[in-house]
């Protein structure tokens, strides 16, 4: 029996990390800006914001969440310089897709 739950122990401790899993400063980035964006005590924002990312990262890899939030902050680029950017479909559709899943998250986590 002790073999037995060693063996899990061990196996747990090897697994590898969850595949949408974030590193930390992306976490604390995001959940700092969603702070100072936020309507309500910081506290309450703390949370919700810290489910929001937490709901984001469980629907875009890492990677994906990377060039989606990428894309949708380079479309505030103004001018000729922004223009390319701003109108290559791919960034489009990228920025699209990270506005879907933070706005998802936004809802199950009651952000206003």
């Amino acid at each position: 029996m002790k073999q037995a739950i060693f063996s899990v122990l061990a196996l747990a401790a090897v697994a590898p990390a969850h595949a949408f899993d974030y590193p930390t400063t992306e976490r604390v980035e995001y959940v700092e800006q969603c702070m100072r964006d936020g309507t309500t005590s910081r506290y309450e924002m703390l949370y919700k914001c810290s489910c929001a990312i937490d709901a984001i990262a469980r629907e875009l890899s890492y990677e994906d969440y990377v060039e989606a939030s990428t894309a949708q902050k380079a479309m505030s680029i103004a001018g000729e310089k922004g223009s390319a950017i701003r109108d290559a479909q791919v960034n489009k559709d990228l920025a699209a897709r990270f506005r879907g899943a933070q706005a998802k998250a936004k809802t199950s986590c009651f952000i206003n």
